[in-house]
């Protein structure tokens, strides 16, 4: 678990990826990597069409039509290359160490799980590839990534804007207190001040809970400003978000929490969807 990995496509966040992940890769100082995840179903290395042998067929159209494919999968890893090396120039500009390059022919969610090992944070765009003509469509294959790879995920926004406030959701769970400790552990967001939130009652049991959090937080060197928002937790997290001008959401993956059911299964959509800020899923 050493390296910052940015999956780099033809999508409008790809530059955004690359700035967050330059980003990323500074703060943790950390090594970057940059993947390229060429589809094979969109893009078959060798087309088996034998199965379309039938009535009306000709061998030799079906043969000239796994050329093609093979033609065009070769011509997409070649758009591939030239993609991670425009994104290495531009992370070498923004300041990140030289990036190792990385491009595989499959599945992205398979990729990713067969480099998991080396992966320290994972840094992808909310909008993919298949997606891009839509600003506020989620990735298709975000939430399979967020489910199967057990590591640190950045969600990037479209565009770029360095990190300068971070709100983190707190619950009051037992995972929630070890996102924190997890959070606290990390250099990403060390000297930025934090905006610590729970989304719930004005409760005796949650200021108690919020304020062990925020001492978790404090005695490992963070400035933190602790609150209690009532309502939907989507609304109010977008609401302190505005009031606030928070550039990053740090949230726990998994639970059953209010927040955590909330980011993972149908309103995970809702969220990636119409957060206009990075999102940070802790594992």
């Amino acid at each position: 678990m050493t390296h910052v990995m940015a999956c780099i496509d033809n999508s409008q966040s790809s530059l955004a990826v690359c700035d967050y992940a330059a980003w990323a890769s500074q703060r943790l100082n950390a090594p970057l990597t940059l993947l390229h995840v060429l589809d094979e179903e969109k893009y078959p290395a060798a087309a088996d069409l034998s199965g379309n042998i039938g009535l009306g067929s000709r061998e030799h159209l079906l043969e000239e039509l796994a050329t093609l494919d093979a033609q065009r999968a070769r011509l997409a890893l070649e758009q591939g290359q030239h993609m991670l090396e425009k994104a290495r120039e531009r992370t070498v500009i923004s300041g990140a160490a030289f990036p190792e390059l990385k491009q595989r022919h499959g599945h992205l969610v398979e990729s990713l799980s067969d480099l998991q090992e080396d992966i320290r944070l994972l840094v992808i765009g909310r909008v993919g590839e298949d997606n891009s003509r839509n600003a506020h469509s989620r990735g298709s294959q975000i939430e399979a990534v967020v489910r199967t790879i057990h590591r640190p995920i950045l969600i990037t926004a479209n565009s770029y804007k360095k990190p300068e406030k971070v709100m983190l959701a707190f619950d009051g769970s037992s995972t929630a207190y070890k996102t924190i400790q997890m959070f606290a552990a990390s250099s990403l967001c060390k000297d930025l001040p934090i905006h610590l939130v729970t989304v719930g009652a004005d409760s005796v049991s949650n200021h108690e809970a919020l304020g062990k959090a925020q001492s978790m937080l404090l005695s490992a060197g963070f400035l933190v400003q602790a609150e209690i928002r009532q309502g939907e937790v989507e609304s109010a997290l977008h609401d302190y978000q505005t009031e606030h001008g928070i550039d990053l959401l740090v949230m726990g993956a998994y639970g059953h929490s209010r927040i955590r059911q909330f980011l993972v299964g149908s309103t995970t959509t809702t969220m990636l969807r119409t957060a206009t800020m990075p999102v940070l899923l802790l594992r």
